[in-house]
């Protein structure tokens, strides 16, 4: 039975019904959606649209509906149109004229956006929940390599010395800018836009501010026409969730170069790699490549849901019935990405002296050589020139910075000294970058501290 029966005359065509249909994808919002009724239930009652006794029949009804679908005694009808139309013809079935009572005062324009923000709501908080663990997972990690010094790389050339500690401690910054924006979304997701009915809101003298608190809202929606087209929260979590991904897919780049036998500056765990069919040498990052590959997913949903809102006129419009597989398959995948990481990156193995070996190379501490001049009193760019022409040398001669003799130095200015060796030294180096934000142990160690009374502060 369609919602919208007495106006046709004919049945819906089967093709077009299965088309129409949301109920495959949108099954998800049981929850959401028995709660929300509930608390619309009470609210009618209590502004006496309907009777206590029939409001207690419905809430009981609703309940015993949610514990049997949680329990897989009830099964969904599939053949329904949604979720919401399942749960209102189940109702009705189990109490009659009472059940038909449900809906007053609500269309499934509103009661269709107040179940997609309590379940993104709840998403935003789970996704918050997984970053935060691979956040602690990261710096762990780091707390293990604060004295362990590699390369740091502009260009994917190395360029100045830093630790282990420091470069994953930027990934750490990263996330923490991710979960900063999904507390920022998940504030304008919870305004309640029950209430707005299809468009209009409603004549019955309804409590808007008693169903915020039951259904802990926040605040509602102001304008009754873009209460129910407002898609941007959805759109905002997509977003939050491409970054994200993003940013995963950046770290998983790098565990890739890591794992390979150009750099093996560190190695997975046997558990969290694959081998090969046919080469029985290789054990590959397929963990990592598959998050790096599933980036391109949550950007087209993003993409999905900003094509599908463009031309809208207000206010709803059965296009947007189309933003939950999106949002859904977003959510899904940075779920099992952020999961399946948790585990490996805790796991896998830091091959220090690689790492240190490959800082050696490369004349990494260039910069502090030139530095050195510059505290003799020669101008950077003049001190920048003669250590370009020091590299030079050592390039001919086969040399690095650390073996060239005193004598070479003098050769090319007078002002080097035997000091010169300190300040090149790569341990020297990191340390002397002792500036807040810089690579020294100190500074991240201080850093680890900070992000660490950050996460016991949030209440999530």
């Amino acid at each position: 039975m369609a919602l919208w029966e007495g106006r046709f005359k004919k049945e819906l065509d089967a093709k077009t019904n299965d088309f129409n249909s949301s109920i495959s994808f949108d099954n998800r919002l049981y929850k959401q959606d028995i709660l929300g009724s509930i608390a619309h239930t009470k609210m009618l009652a209590k502004q006496k649209i309907i009777s206590k006794d029939d409001a207690n029949s419905i809430v009981e009804e609703l309940l015993k509906i949610l514990n049997e679908l949680e329990n897989n005694i009830l099964k969904i009808d599939f053949e329904a149109e949604d979720i919401h139309m399942f749960i209102e013809s189940e109702l009705t079935k189990r109490l009659g004229s009472i059940g038909k009572k449900l809906h007053t005062a609500r269309s499934r324009n509103d009661q269709v956006s107040l179940d997609i923000r309590m379940y993104l709501k709840e998403e935003i908080n789970n996704v918050i929940i997984l970053l935060k663990k691979l956040i602690n997972v990261i710096i762990e990690k780091a707390e293990e390599n604060l004295d362990t010094v590699m390369p740091g790389y502009t260009h994917l050339q190395r360029a100045q010395p830093i630790t282990f500690a420091h470069h994953l401690m930027a990934y750490v910054e990263m996330f923490l800018r991710d979960i900063s924006r999904l507390e920022d979304t998940f504030k304008r997701t919870n305004i309640l836009p029950l209430g707005n009915c299809a468009l209009a809101g409603t004549t019955y003298n309804i409590d808007r501010e008693y169903v915020k608190e039951e259904l802990n809202f926040d605040d509602i929606t102001k304008n009754s026409l873009d209460g129910v087209s407002d898609r941007d929260f959805v759109i905002e979590f997509a977003f939050d969730i491409s970054v994200i991904m993003m940013h995963l897919s950046r770290f998983s780049e790098e565990i890739i170069l890591w794992c390979s036998w150009e750099f093996k500056f560190i190695e997975l765990d046997d558990s969290f790699a694959t081998g090969s069919s046919i080469m029985p040498q290789k054990k590959n990052p397929d963990i990592t490549e598959l998050v790096r590959g599933k980036t391109g997913r949550t950007y087209g949903n993003l993409m999905n849901l900003l094509t599908m809102m463009k031309g809208l006129p207000l206010a709803y419009n059965k296009d947007m019935q189309e933003d939950k597989e999106s949002i859904f398959d977003s959510i899904d995948t940075v779920k099992m990405c952020l999961d399946t990481l948790l585990p490996m990156v805790k796991t896998f193995k830091v091959n220090k002296e690689n790492m240190k070996n490959a800082a050696l190379k490369g004349f990494i501490n260039a910069t502090d050589c030139a530095d050195y001049l510059v505290r003799k009193g020669i101008p950077f760019r003049e001190a920048y020139k003669i250590t370009g022409e020091i590299i030079a040398y050592c390039i001919e001669n086969n040399k690095n910075l650390e073996n060239l003799t005193i004598n070479e130095y003098k050769q090319k200015n007078c002002n080097f000294d035997e000091d010169i060796y300190n300040s090149i030294d790569l341990i020297n180096c990191v340390v002397n970058r002792n500036i807040e934000g810089g690579p020294s142990p100190i500074q991240v160690k201080k850093h680890i501290e900070i992000v660490k009374t950050r996460l016991k502060k949030e209440k999530i």
